[in-house]
């Protein structure tokens, strides 16, 4: 069973960053897209940024975009959301999430990920 493990979130002030890290136990992420998920209360799951496997091209919401950055690191397993500008509508648990199929880009729909992490609360204040 593949195990994702978030880290990284915590209460920061409107404008801050925070850095999150998600590590897979198995299934080496450079072969499955990664994304970053995230669910505010009373709202549905919402997609944040994704890291394609081929050239590793990058996707993002258009309301995290110039703001938020995704990487990994295969060499650790572990992929990255730095957050920087953050805002109060950022709030949110935020989740990793891995494709379901090895070399097959995913895109922004919650079914194209096969599992997700346990999430992580980022809270804005302003």
């Amino acid at each position: 069973q593949v195990q994702l493990v978030e880290s990284g979130g915590g209460l920061v002030q409107a404008g801050g960053s925070l850095s999150l890290s998600c590590t897979a136990s198995e299934r080496a992420i450079n072969y499955y897209t990664m994304a970053w998920f995230r669910q505010a209360p009373g709202t549905e799951r919402e997609f944040v940024a994704s890291i394609n496997v081929y050239r590793r091209s990058t996707n993002y919401a258009d309301s995290v975009t110039g703001r938020f950055t995704i990487s990994k690191d295969n060499t650790k397993n572990t992929m990255y959301l730095q957050m920087n500008s953050l805002r109060p509508e950022d709030t949110a648990v935020y989740y990793c999430a891995q494709g379901r199929n090895p070399y097959r880009d995913s895109g922004n729909r919650i079914d194209e990920y096969a599992y997700w992490g346990q999430g992580t609360q980022v809270t804005v204040s302003s």
